[in-house]
């Protein structure tokens, strides 16, 4: 770790350093972070373990890039950084680290999302539910979060039909906003569909972002089966009709559900 701190202090040196790193700031490196925290889900998704291992020193690098650059402006160091995540780790786990009693995981839940609301409450006496929850979240992440803040104050549905019924709803809704060629409304609408579908996995306890991840996955496996077997007679998906290439697609579907020999 003191190796890695090194690196960095001499690729942000004012005389010596880097050109590129010295340039950076909070702002400019933020897209990097995100990006890096991507490729290590990417890296846990294909179960490649090796990627695994350089992508999260990929993401120790950027913690380690933006704790420099908060030292330099005398706010905090890495050590700060560290400091900070044992204290709300043992804060937040009494049951570990000190002697209250858990007896299942849903209580375990129920007292880390009232450990973050007392925290809140702490830092702000007229504190929302929905503080803290990052802007620069993806949205649909955003909108489970946003979902299971309110959920803890009471304002949600007592179960998964409740959540399905307002998916009905809002695709009603959306139909009629088709039939009026508004677009503001059309793009209302369908974001309200989508808030409800990201309701409905919070309900059924179902990581949002994996599970679309998964299905691009399976999209773009299937659509390069239909390539493929279209260059083998010599087509290409612009010559190939929309019935030939949905012939292709089930194909794939039915070779993907054929059971492993």
């Amino acid at each position: 770790m003191q190796r890695l701190l090194t690196i960095m202090s001499r690729l942000r040196d004012p005389q010596t350093g880097c050109p590129w790193d010295r340039e950076q700031t909070f702002a400019t490196i933020a897209p990097y972070t995100i990006e890096e925290a991507y490729e290590v889900a990417d890296a846990i998704e294909r179960g490649e373990l090796r990627d695994l291992k350089s992508e999260l020193g990929d993401l120790l690098f950027q913690v380690a890039f933006h704790a420099h650059m908060a030292g330099e402006r005398g706010a905090f160091t890495f050590d700060d950084v560290v400091a900070a995540i044992c204290d709300k780790l043992e804060h937040r786990h009494p049951h570990v680290f000190g002697d209250a009693n858990v007896g299942s995981a849903q209580e375990l839940n129920a007292a880390w999302e009232e450990h973050k609301r007392a925290e809140r409450a702490e830092r702000n006496a007229q504190a929302s539910a929905l503080d803290d929850v990052p802007v620069g979240l993806p949205a649909l992440t955003r909108a489970a979060k946003l979902g299971k803040r309110a959920a803890a104050v009471g304002f949600d549905w007592p179960n998964v039909e409740g959540a399905l019924a307002k998916v009905e709803e809002e695709m009603r809704e959306l139909r009629t906003a088709r039939q009026s060629d508004a677009p503001d409304r059309i793009r209302e609408e369908l974001g309200d569909l989508l808030f409800s579908i990201a309701n409905v996995g919070r309900h059924l306890r179902v990581d949002l972002e994996a599970a679309l991840r998964a299905t691009n996955a399976k999209f773009e496996r299937r659509f390069r089966f239909v390539e493929e077997q279209l260059r083998t007679q010599g087509k290409s998906p612009q010559q190939a009709t929309l019935d030939e290439m949905d012939a292709l697609w089930n194909e794939a579907k039915q070779r993907e559900n054929m059971p492993a020999k």
